[in-house]
């Protein structure tokens, strides 16, 4: 499947105006790339490309911040996120089986999405909830202390959201 497909003219437009109101500001590349991921859901190298040509920068040097920066993503993410702390702390109490128990209740591995792009599962250092560790997340909601039926309660209830609004 064509993961660009769904590039269309109107989001392409409304991204031309946003590098053009770019343009007029010093350091004019981190507010394009935060616009890019924002209207398409991620840059693919067709989006770098064209923030190349516009702010005449090289691809390479796009591809570099692009790929540097965690909130900036290459591939399609999942209406919803599910992050899983791997840090220290949440580790050593766990975090590992939590990651594992996600990935076989959704099917996909760490930094995949699922092939109705629904879910994205993402590892994360750290989130700053060592206390509660381990630790995940769905959504921005942190959910600590996590067991393995914790964690199957959480991911059902979201599949079971994401079956209501189909």
């Amino acid at each position: 499947m064509n993961n660009e497909n769904h590039i269309c003219q109107e989001k392409l437009d409304l991204f031309y105006s946003r590098i053009n109101e770019n343009k007029k500001i010093p350091g004019p590349l981190m507010p394009t790339l935060h616009d890019a991921q924002e209207i398409f859901g991620y840059i693919p190298l067709s989006i770098q490309k064209i923030i190349s040509k516009e702010l005449n920068e090289s691809v390479a040097k796009i591809n570099g911040v692009v790929t540097f920066y965690g909130n900036f993503s290459v591939t399609p993410n999942g209406k919803h996120t599910v992050s899983v702390c791997l840090g220290t702390a949440c580790y050593v109490r766990g975090s590992n089986n939590v990651m594992e128990t996600i990935e076989n209740e959704i099917g996909i591995k760490d930094g995949e999405t699922t092939k109705d792009r629904e879910i994205t599962l993402t590892s994360t250092r750290c989130i700053g909830a060592c206390g509660l560790a381990p630790v995940f997340s769905v959504d921005n909601v942190i959910h600590g202390n996590a067991s393995v039926s914790k964690v199957r309660d959480v991911i059902k209830d979201l599949k079971d959201k994401n079956d209501e609004t189909a």
